[in-house]
């Protein structure tokens, strides 16, 4: 098979199955779908992840570095190989089942069964951006966002990390107030941006920026709410950022992170005078949600 930059290449590695999660959250930056086994007699599981275009080996390589030093595991060996020219987003789409996560109800477009009475149905494909609504941390947030519907009233709103736009269409459906989508990726406020219209949600400003750096969050700041589903590390070095954007009363929702990181987390954010008011815990990850 001759080498093309545009055909689907499938990266392959094996780790532990306690440590996958965090993997697979680590390699979306290489905007693929994964496709993982069951675990082996040693607790191991093969994972598989297709990429548009061949990846780069050295940034393949750092990402599963990295988080092998976060995990405090050996760093796995990866292959990296062309494979033939199959519509695998199509292949993937079969493989995502809808969700129920708090108001609303996720599905791609080759789901046919009507969605659960009184809920909102919200279209996402498979694409290049983050949050199909299938991962746990996505779904602690539209949980979270939903029980805050109850008794919050929010008047502007951030997305600190946008992805697919899922979290920033969920805000604007629940309180109908402007959502700033910002993430560092322009493919993900693109596909952000396409979402909100697929889905006739409108309200949605998205840009692509450095995080609080970007020049719109600090003329529309502060916000009643902001929500950042990103990881960890960031989610503790943004803490004064947060805060200092964050309006007295205001709400943030921080996911993204394993529980085991959840100490670590919530230091940080009372480090800055904010205060945790609810955990959800889904699988291995947690939700925080937090006031000021």
């Amino acid at each position: 098979m001759s080498e093309n930059n545009s055909a689907v290449w499938c990266i392959s590695f094996d780790v532990p199955e306690a440590h996958l999660a965090i993997y697979e959250l680590a390699l979306e930056p290489l905007e693929g779908a994964i496709v993982v086994t069951n675990p082996d007699a040693a607790g191991m599981i093969s994972a598989k992840v297709y990429v548009d275009g061949k990846p780069s080996q050295e940034q393949v390589e750092k990402l599963l570095s990295d988080t092998a030093g976060v995990m405090g595991g050996q760093t796995p060996e990866a292959l990296i190989e062309q494979l033939p020219d199959i519509d695998w987003v199509a292949e993937s789409q079969k493989a995502l089942p809808p969700i129920v996560a708090g108001k609303f109800f996720v599905h791609g477009s080759h789901i046919t069964q009507a969605p659960p009475e009184g809920s909102v149905p919200l279209l996402i494909e498979a694409n290049v951006a983050f949050g199909t609504g299938q991962h746990d941390t996505t779904k602690g947030c539209l949980i979270a966002l939903t029980d805050l519907a109850d008794d919050r009233k929010i008047t502007s709103a951030l997305d600190m990390g946008c992805g697919s736009g899922i979290l920033a269409m969920g805000i604007k459906i629940l309180w109908d107030c402007p959502v700033l989508a910002i993430d560092i990726d322009a493919d993900s406020v693109r596909v952000a941006l396409e979402n909100a219209t697929l889905n006739k949600v409108s309200g949605i400003t998205g840009i692509c920026g450095d995080g609080y750096a970007t020049a719109e969050v600090s003329q529309q700041a502060p916000f009643d709410l902001i929500v950042a589903n990103i990881l960890a590390e960031p989610l503790c070095q943004m803490a004064p950022e947060l805060e200092k954007n964050l309006a007295p009363g205001g709400i943030a929702v921080l996911s993204g992170l394993l529980i085991t990181q959840q100490e670590q987390v919530v230091k940080a954010q009372e480090a800055q005078g904010l205060k945790v008011i609810r955990e959800l815990h889904l699988g291995e990850w947690a939700t925080l949600v937090l006031s000021r």
